[in-house]
C-alpha cells in the first residue's frame, strides 16, 4: 500500500472511531473529548505546522533545483502554496463552525467567523510530505514514516475541539492530493515564476 492511501486509511479509521450518535455530512462528526495537554496542546501543533512550513521553504531555498532533494523541496513548497489558497477558498465558501463553538457538526454557513472545513493545518502537512514520500519512498521506506505527522496533527486538532473529523479527513485528502500532483508535474511550478538564481541555492552558491 503506498504511503498517501495509508495516510488517509490511518485517518479515516481514527476519525470513525466511537462515531456512535455522530453526524456531519460523512456521518462520523462528534465532539472528542477535550485533551490539551501533553503531546496534544496547541503548543506542539503549532511548533510542528509551523516547523513544516520553515523547513521546507529554508530547503527549498538552501538547495535549489539542482538536484533531486532541492527539487523535491520545491514540489513541497509548490504543494503548501496550492493547499493553502485552496483551503482558505473552501473555509470562506463553507463557514463550517469548529467543535469550540458549537456541539452541532451540522452547523455551516455561519459566518467568516467559522473556518472548521476543512482543515488547513493538517491539508498543509500532508501536502508538504507527500513529495518526500513519493520521491524517496519507494527506495527508503523509512520515509514513510513522516505519514505520521499529519495523523498526529489530525488527532490533535479533534482533542483541542479545533476541528470534526470530516474537517482532517478532507484536509488530508486535499494536501494529499496536491502533493501528488506536485510531485508529478515535469518541474517545480514556483520556482518557475523566481529569478534563476533562486535555482541554485544558497548551499551550491557559496561551495
Amino acid at each position: 500500500m503506498r504511503a498517501p492511501s495509508f495516510l488517509l486509511l490511518c485517518l479515516a479509521l481514527l476519525a470513525s472511531t466511537g462515531a456512535m450518535a455522530a453526524s456531519g455530512p460523512l456521518g462520523i462528526d462528534h465532539r472528542l473529548h477535550y485533551d490539551n495537554r501533553g503531546i496534544w496542546n496547541r503548543t506542539d501543533q503549532n511548533v510542528l505546522v509551523y516547523g513544516t512550513v520553515a523547513t521546507v521553504v529554508g530547503g527549498a531555498l538552501a538547495f535549489g533545483d539542482n538536484d533531486k532533494l532541492g527539487d523535491t523541496f520545491w514540489r513541497s513548497v509548490d504543494a503548501l502554496a496550492v493547499t493553502a489558497v485552496a483551503t482558505e477558498g473552501l473555509k470562506l465558501t463553507f463557514q463550517r463552525e469548529r467543535p469550540s463553538q458549537t456541539s452541532d457538526p451540522n452547523r455551516w454557513f455561519a459566518g467568516s467567523h467559522a473556518q472548521s472545513f476543512p482543515s488547513g493545518e493538517v491539508a498543509a502537512i500532508s501536502a508538504a510530505v507527500t513529495p518526500f514520500m513519493v520521491n524517496y519512498g519507494p527506495d527508503h521506506p523509512a520515509v514513510y514514516a513522516l505519514a505520521v505527522l499529519p495523523v498526529y496533527d489530525a488527532v490533535a486538532r479533534m482533542k483541542t475541539h479545533g476541528h470534526w473529523q470530516s474537517d482532517v479527513l478532507v484536509g488530508a485528502a486535499l494536501g494529499t492530493g496536491v502533493g501528488l500532483w506536485a510531485a508529478h508535474r515535469n518541474s517545480p511550478l514556483i520556482i518557475g515564476w523566481l529569478p534563476g538564481g533562486f535555482q541554485v541555492g544558497f548551499v551550491h552558491r557559496f561551495k
